[in-house]
């Protein structure tokens, strides 16, 4: 389902919590916007500058030279949530024929964090999306720290670049971290990736 072939820019936003992966995942993608050929604006908002505090990055792709590297609200065509509050909080940037990928496990770093099958509630009605246990994924795989690259593979189905072009940007990335963490998360990547064309297939 790559629209590599018919999209010419793509605005990505990437929200969750600090320690998350969240610039991992957008590196990995602009490593792998970069490999074919286009260009590649990021930048970070950060929250509390530790784990916990809120991270969003802002990826924008396209075959034409970028002028801004933040996306306005309304603007993105993909939202990479890695837990379901901070989706449904930076829903206002979505497009309205955007995509919403989102990890179903919340991460409670507040007191008050809601009840998640009100936060699930919300998010279902969002017409275009991917909400997945990720953790468990990251398990399956072998790691439960491999929960961005499972997301990543959810979403690879909705970027203008190849899938087998951003797992080698996976493998590129863990490749200092040694063979078995390279394994795990190529594992964990083509795990989000079948769950999210599994979904996209029977519904």
């Amino acid at each position: 389902m790559n629209p590599e072939s018919s999209i010419t820019h793509q605005d990505i936003l990437i929200a969750g919590v600090g320690g998350q992966g969240i610039l991992t995942i957008a590196g990995i993608i602009g490593t792998a916007a970069i490999e074919r050929g286009l260009h590649v604006k990021q930048s970070e908002v950060h929250g509390m500058a530790q784990r916990g505090g809120a991270v969003v990055s802002h990826l924008r792709l396209s075959e034409r030279p970028i002028a801004s590297d933040l996306i306005s609200r309304g603007r993105a065509h993909l939202l990479l949530a890695m837990e379901p509050m901070e989706g449904l909080r930076h829903l206002p940037f979505l497009r309205h024929d955007g995509v919403l990928v989102a990890n179903s496990v919340p991460m409670r770093n507040l007191k008050t964090y809601p009840a998640t099958e009100k936060l699930i509630a919300h998010i279902d009605r969002w017409q275009k999306r991917r909400l997945l246990d990720a953790e468990a994924l990251a398990r399956k795989a072998g790691t439960v720290r491999a929960v961005n690259s499972v997301l990543l593979g959810a979403a690879s189905p909705f970027l203008m670049i190849p899938a087998e072009v951003i797992r080698d940007a996976v493998a590129g990335f863990f490749d200092y971290k040694g063979a078995d963490v390279v394994e795990k998360n190529l594992l964990a990547f083509d795990l989000g990736r079948a769950a999210s064309l599994e979904e996209q297939k029977g519904g």
